[in-house]
């Protein structure tokens, strides 16, 4: 009896458990672990963060962000100046050297997400479309984590 109770309490984790983030291919790209922070209810702005592994032999770059749930999308660097954490948009987009993996994160590049229509749901999935000089456009789902979700 004790070993039937403990497999059933270890399936029920299993599936209480978040499924694996997918991986999406774009081209000679493989996109990996995407999502997005929840937001507070008068945010205007929210932050995407995934990695970018790229394959191929040939140089690509993110060149293009877009979502339906903000009026517009852009890849930003984070520097520190003098002390001070400065954020600004990558001019050209963002370099994917052909055996490189980039990765967006909290504290670093990240996609910026402006004008939010709605606040971003923790649990919900959101459609990205993200554009590469190379590789094309390609739809990429967010997961949605907690506010202060890493």
């Amino acid at each position: 009896m004790r070993i039937l109770s403990a497999l059933l309490a270890i399936t029920a984790l299993l599936f209480a458990m978040p499924a694996a983030a997918q991986e999406v291919k774009a081209g000679a790209l493989t996109l990996a672990e995407p999502w997005t922070r929840a937001t507070p209810p008068a945010a205007t702005v929210g932050a995407g963060y995934l990695r970018i592994t790229n394959k191929g032999t040939a140089p690509d770059r993110l060149i293009g962000v877009a979502a339906p749930f903000a009026g517009r999308g852009e890849v930003h660097e984070m520097t520190m100046t003098g002390g001070i954490m400065r954020m600004r948009e990558i001019a050209g987009g963002l370099a994917i050297a052909p055996g490189a993996t980039v990765e967006l994160k909290p504290g670093g590049n990240h996609l910026m997400f402006v004008d939010l229509k709605a606040p971003l749901q923790q649990g919900a999935t959101v459609p990205v479309t993200l554009t590469f000089e190379k590789a094309g456009k390609v739809e990429v789902p967010f997961a949605v984590r907690g506010v202060g979700g890493r």
